[in-house]
């Protein structure tokens, strides 16, 4: 069996609750060395997490990071994802921009366009843009601080009355079958409602985000859409997704940074 067949198939096996070295062994035939390393692997790509004596699941429902944290993190990949993401507008489209990071870096990819028109909860956004004097409509509602976004039931209202041509959307997890995960239900139905009123549908999350269901509110996604990652094509976490009718997945290479002497 190649190495990333056997580890997409140990990965499965331990999100079904196989986590022991031992039974791992057992089960597939192989050394302890074999599927110690196996596991070391998944866990440095943040698929699960190493234990001792085996492995765990990373899908318990953990604390939200902080926006602080989330700005922090994988800033170069957010940034080539944002480029990647920004090929797929159009001149003339009028886009939805959802809350996050990840999001943000789409904006700065798209803040000197001014042929296209931005409909957006996402506060970190809207600077960005209206710098760049690139047109930009803000969806009311309650704001959330953590994640510097609107949201709630008058946010809610306001998407019932537009329509885009793309909505670009954010996650804390993304999972095969189940969709997209976040921490409360209302930012959940919010995706929902723009995933209703968009003509095509970008996920755009880091590697870390692939299978990941550390959140207990979900919106589903029941049109053809398009998953943006850093994931490059071997990723094991991007193996689930290989069959998922309706998706194109598109990889995006992160450059180097280039360190000064």
């Amino acid at each position: 069996m190649k190495v990333a067949r056997r580890r997409e198939a140990m990965l499965k096996a331990v999100l079904s609750g196989m986590t022991e070295v031992a039974e791992l062994c057992e089960h597939f035939g192989m050394s302890e060395a074999t599927v110690r390393r196996d596991l070391r692997a998944l866990a440095d790509e943040r698929l699960i997490l190493r234990t001792y004596g085996g492995a765990a699941s990373v899908s318990v429902h953990a604390p939200e990071e902080s926006l602080d944290q989330r700005r922090q993190s994988f800033q170069a990949e957010k940034d080539a994802i944002g480029l990647a993401a920004a090929a797929h507008v159009a001149a003339g489209d009028t886009i939805f921009l959802d809350s996050g990071t990840t999001t943000a870096a789409l904006a700065l990819a798209l803040s000197n366009r001014q042929d296209i028109h931005v409909v957006t909860n996402n506060l970190l956004a809207v600077p960005i843009l209206a710098a760049g004097k690139v047109p930009v409509t803000l969806i009311g509602g309650e704001v959330r601080e953590s994640s510097m976004s609107t949201f709630g039931p008058i946010a809610q209202l306001a998407l019932t009355r537009i329509t885009v041509d793309k909505a670009f959307l954010g996650a804390d997890g993304v999972v095969p079958g189940r969709g997209l995960c976040e921490a409360s239900a209302e930012q959940a139905y919010l995706k929902e409602c723009v995933i209703r009123q968009a003509a095509g549908i970008f996920v755009l999350v880091t590697a870390d985000k692939l299978n990941r269901d550390s959140q207990q509110h979900w919106a589903p996604i029941e049109k053809p859409w398009t998953l943006i990652t850093d994931a490059a094509s071997l990723h094991a976490g991007l193996h689930a997704f290989e069959n998922v009718a309706g998706l194109v997945v598109e990889s995006v290479r992160v450059l180097p940074i280039a360190v000064a002497n």
